[in-house]
Formats: C-alpha cells, structure tokens, sequence
C-alpha cells in the first residue's frame, strides 16, 4: 500500500471530478475523519487517515483491502470505477437521474437508462457528463454517461437512450460466477 502520485492522483481526480464536480473537495478535506486514497495491486483505495497509518503495519502480501475500492488502473494508465465507488459518488454527486421502478431491473440487468424509464432528472445536465441513477426512493442504483442534454432527452423517443451504463449494483449476481472462480 502506498501513496498515489502526481500522475495518479491527477488522473483519479479527473475521473471523480466527471461525477461529483466541484464537491471533490469534500472528499479531500474533512475535517472530522481526514480519509487518505491509497493504492495497492493497482486499486485505489479510499479510507480514514487512521485506519491508512494502522495497515502500514501488515505487509503488502497480506494486505487484501482497505477502506472502500474507488476503481482501478488500467495497464494504460487510465483509471476505471468500480461499483464499489457508487455510496461516495452517490453522496456528492453533481448530476442525478432518478428511474420509475419499471425501469428498475432492466437497468439492474445491464442495460442503458432509457427516455421511458426515466422519472426526473438534474437540470442541466450536459452531454457525456457523468451520472449517479437512482430509484424514486432515492436510492443508488449505478452510474453511467449522460447521452444527451437534460433539454434534448425531453424531447426523445421513449426508446432512446437517455444514459449508457457503467456500473450498477446488479453486476454483484451477474459477475458471481466469475467472482469465485
């Protein structure tokens, strides 16, 4: 486990910045329980500045996790988010994208938010801006890219795609199989 650096750091914030916007602050500087991102085996984990200084004390062989996985390094250097990320991007979330409940599972199984699906949205959203989608009782469901404009998906079809998926809490059941293995 060690710190990110420079590099690592800039593009993390990059990637967090693209949902939470400006609230990446809150992130960084609690004041209460200072939290620390911190990487091993390239995932970036997130987790409180005490508990960070108490795993230096286990060596890095035996060191599964800590804290909450925000996402991972690509061998390219790129960073991808994992569902695990979901409870802090959900919290300081910038755009939203609440759906009806029939919309609810065909999102859960893997497919993209549609216009039918949708109940309401952030004003303002951009296009290819960073979404956290949520259920009418405001709970997160995944996260994804808005594919049009809050004002052009009001317009749509109600076939079209409103956001594409990139993560949500149903890949736990899809990817058991591979999970274990």
């Amino acid at each position: 486990m060690r710190q990110l650096t420079e590099e690592e750091t800039r593009v993390l914030f990059e990637k967090l910045a693209g949902y939470v916007g400006r609230n990446i602050s809150y992130l960084v500087n609690n004041k209460e329980v200072p939290h620390v991102f911190r990487l091993q085996k390239d995932r970036v984990y997130y987790a409180p500045e005490s508990v960070a200084n108490l795993a230096t004390s286990v060596a890095r062989p035996n060191l599964m996790s800590l804290g909450i996985c925000l996402g991972k390094f690509t061998k390219t250097g790129k960073f991808r988010l994992h569902v695990t990320s979901l409870p802090i991007l959900a919290q300081n979330a910038k755009y939203k994208i609440w759906i009806k409940t029939n919309g609810e599972m065909p999102f859960l199984y893997g497919n993209h938010v549609l216009k039918a699906h949708v109940g309401r949205m952030s004003d303002d959203i951009p296009e290819h801006a960073g979404v956290i989608v949520l259920s009418m009782n405001d709970v997160p469901l995944g996260f994804g890219v808005s594919a049009k404009t809050t004002n052009e998906a009001r317009n749509l079809q109600p076939t079209s795609i409103v956001a594409f998926r990139q993560a949500d809490i149903g890949e736990y059941l899809r990817d058991e199989d591979t999970l274990f293995t």
